[in-house]
Formats: C-alpha cells, structure tokens, sequence
C-alpha cells in the first residue's frame, strides 16, 4: 500500500475518530446514574486513564505488526484466526457500521435544528412502529457522500479529516474558553457539593418516558451499578482510537508513528472531554445535566453561555464534529474487511483496491450494511449492548501484549510498552472491574453482545469448511 498518511494525518484520524456525538449527550445519562458532579469528573478521569493505558499498550503490537488491519491483525496473531474472525464479525455487523449509523443519525438530528422541516415532515413510509424519515434519508446520504470521496483516493479522505478534525477541535476549545468567560452564576460548588457521601439515584416514571420524581442516595450494589452505567456512556465516547492501527498499511513509518498518533491524540482528547464536562458542572445545575432536553447538555450549555444563538453554535460544531467521524469510521474501517477478505474471511471481492489504489469494494459494503442500520432504527440498541464486547475485545488484544512478552520473548519490539506490565495491568483491572460489575448490576448491556459474537461462531465455522 501506499505509505501517504503523514504522523500528523494519523493523529487527526485518532482524534476525529473519538470526537463524534458522544461528548455532548452522554454526561446526562452519567449524571442520573451518578447524581454527582464530583464522581461525574471521576468516571472521566478513570476512563481516560483507562484508554491511554490501552492507547500505550497497543503500540507495542503496532510496532511489531505495522501493516494494515490493525486489532484484527494483532488478535489473528496472537490467538489465531477463529479470534481475529470473531473480532472483524463484531466490528462488520454493529461496533464499526453501527457507529457509523448512529454518528450520521446524530448528524441528520443536530441539522433538524437548523432546518426544523427536517423534524416537522411527515414519514415517508410508516408501517406500525417501522417508519422512514427526512433524518434518516439525510443519515443515509452523508454516508454515502462520505463512501464515495474515500473510495476516490487516499489523499481525498485524508485532507477531509485533517480540515473537520482541526475544525472541531478549534471549536471545543471555543467551548471551553468561553464557557469559563461568559458564564457568570456558576454552579460549580453546587455539583461538586454531592461528593464521597451523596450518590444519588433517579426515580423512573412507570411510563415509557423519564420524568424527574427526586433524588435519592445509593450505596452498596446500587452505588457499584451506578459507576457501571455511568461508563457505558464515558468508554462509548471514547472508543474508535483504534481506528488508525487499520490504516497502518499506509502510514510513513508505522513502527513508530502510529503508537505515537494513538497516545499523543487519546491524551488530547480525554483532556478535552475533562475540560468540556468541566463547562458542563459550570454552566449547569445538576438537575440541569441530568434532565437537559433531549439528553443533550452540550445544547443546554451553549444556551446559557452565548444566550439564543448557543443552540445554532451548538448545532454547527456538532455537525461539524460529527462529519469528521463519520469519515474517519468510513476512511478506517473498510481496511479491516479488506485484511479479512485477503484472509480468505470476508466477501473475496473485498481484498482487491480500486483504480485510485483503495479498497472499494468494502467501503461500498461498509456503506451498505451502515445505511440499513439506520434506515432500520436499531442501531442505538446494538450499540449500547455492543459496549461491553468493545472493551473485552480491548482487553483480549491488551492482554495480547503480556501473552506474547512470556510465549515469545524473543521477537523484535521496535516499541515496548511504557511501565510494562504496569501500564497493561491497568487497563485489564479496570476494564475486568467494568466487565464484571455490568454482568452483576446491568446485565442487560452485557448478554445480547455475547450472543452477537456467538453468532459468528457457525459463520466461522462454514467459511472455514467452504475453504478447506
């Protein structure tokens, strides 16, 4: 493959990978699990410490496995093909079409706020619970727009992420500089008030919406599951760093730059998830986070910070950030389906690159199977159970480190991980601490991923008879 993406073009893939929709929805879900700006910021920091740990720990096996295909090379490597296979399956079917889906479908509704049509337009097709939207042709047609630069050459998707990923990231800080500036009534003290001593809960209408029936404190089991569910929403937004270990292939000097890109950009943005939540506990009250219309603190903020227009600034930089995930998801991905299919894995048309010297054909699959998750509606339930799979997968790949440092100390680390085997170790506490906590107190995140994955398991197995 052609080695075009420079060290900076990688760490604007890792950094626009991550900064999608996420950031500025999740802290309600986490603030009414939680009830405390306090512990809010430390489910923030723990997961940062969480990816960067992992971030370091990649970069060993990226040094030693630069080419492309990334965490599906590493665990075919390492544990073998049915491993890998399992992995790309989990990645096809929901972890990378599916955020594709719903980033588009984040994009389609942060757009109805500049276009209230959008919102106000009659389904196109409605049949039951089933219907068809203005917002979800939109979702479609990015992804598509989208598909199509990239399938026309490398350097197309590079300079369109290299410029929304700049954008954003001016924006965020934007964002933060004058959150601390304009706001003048804080209610920092007031959240931070809620601290070692005031887990609170929320009560639950029994209706089929969330109504706010009061505050109550949570200990013990409830106070455990709470911390939980409040990291489903902190590791969502911060997943998709990985990303740029698919496109090793074709970075200059993979050995090196791509540890480089995956710790210098998942550093940057945790920070600024700190920073912007930061605004969040300034800007709002608690109640203000937790019950922000339409689960959306990030329009809340910029309302009480710019006043009318926050809405229309808040639309745009959503837009904005969300276009440059969207590409960095398409851009990444399709090199994994196309390493599978090269494996003998996936669709065999998938291996071969087009005449602009990608891989076409899987970005057109990637589209396809991205586009039906969002005309079907399913995607944001398959991604909230898909999060525990994400973070197994990410401990399998991590734990891939300390496994081939005792099986074949011998092999050449261009990179070795920084603090071994502290830094892994952290990663694989924590994320067993987060695994085992949602199978005890949510198990309904954790079982339908499983079963998910476990259905690759007869599809392995025919592809592998159907070769043999």
């Amino acid at each position: 493959m052609n080695k075009k993406l420079k060290l900076w073009d990688a760490t604007m893939l890792v950094m626009g990978s991550m900064i999608g929709s996420g950031i500025f929805i999740v802290s309600s879900d986490m603030m009414r699990n939680l009830g405390s700006g306090y512990w809010l910021i430390v489910v923030w920091i723990v997961t940062a410490v969480m990816t960067i740990a992992a971030a370091i720990s990649y970069g060993e096996l990226s040094s030693m496995f630069p080419k492309a295909g990334g965490q599906y090379t590493y665990i075919t490597e390492i544990f073998g093909k049915m491993s890998g296979f399992l992995y790309g399956w989990g990645l096809f079917t929901v972890i990378q079409t599916g955020t594709i889906a719903a980033v588009a479908m984040a994009f389609g509704k942060f757009t109805a706020y500049l276009i209230p049509a959008l919102n106000d337009a009659t389904p196109l097709y409605q049949n039951g619970g089933f219907k068809i939207t203005l917002i979800q042709i939109l979702a479609i047609a990015i992804i598509v727009l989208l598909t199509y630069i990239n399938s026309r050459g490398l350097k197309n998707g590079k300079i369109l992420q290299d410029i929304f990923t700049s954008s954003k990231i001016i924006a965020l800080l934007g964002i933060i500089i004058f959150g601390f500036i304009l706001v003048k009534n804080t209610h920092w003290f007031e959240n931070m008030h809620f601290g070692w001593q005031a887990f609170q809960d929320y009560g639950r209408d029994l209706g089929s919406t969330l109504e706010p029936t009061g505050w109550k404190s949570i200990t013990g089991g409830a106070l455990l599951g709470g911390l939980a569910a409040a990291m489903v929403g902190s590791v969502f937004s911060s997943v998709a760093w990985e990303n740029v270990t698919f496109m090793s292939g074709e970075i200059e000097n993979p050995k090196k730059n791509v540890v480089k890109a995956m710790v210098i950009g998942t550093s940057l943005v945790m920070l600024l998830y700190l920073l912007v939540n930061f605004v969040y506990l300034h800007a709002l009250s608690r109640d203000g986070i937790a019950f922000a219309d339409n689960n959306r603190p990030a329009v809340a903020a910029s309302e009480v910070i710019f006043g009318t227009t926050g809405t229309v600034i808040m639309a745009v930089l959503v837009m904005i950030s969300t276009f440059g995930c969207i590409n960095g998801l398409v851009l990444a991905g399709a090199r994994v389906f196309q390493t599978m299919a090269k494996d003998g894995l996936f669709f065999s048309s998938a291996a071969s690159n087009n005449s602009h010297g990608v891989p076409g054909r899987s970005l057109w699959m990637q589209a396809t199977w991205a586009s039906f998750l969002a005309l079907s509606g399913q995607y944001g339930d398959l991604l909230d159970m898909i999060s525990f799979v994400i973070v197994l997968f990410y401990m399998v790949t991590v734990f891939g480190v300390i496994y081939l440092r005792w099986k074949q100390p011998g092999l050449v680390r261009p990179y070795k991980t920084w603090l071994y085997p502290v830094t892994p170790l952290i990663y694989l506490l924590i994320g067993t601490a987060f695994c085992v906590l949602l199978i005890i107190f949510k198990p309904h995140y954790t079982w339908p991923g499983f079963i998910l994955i476990l259905l690759g398991v007869p599809v392995y197995w025919y592809i592998n008879r159907r070769m043999r």
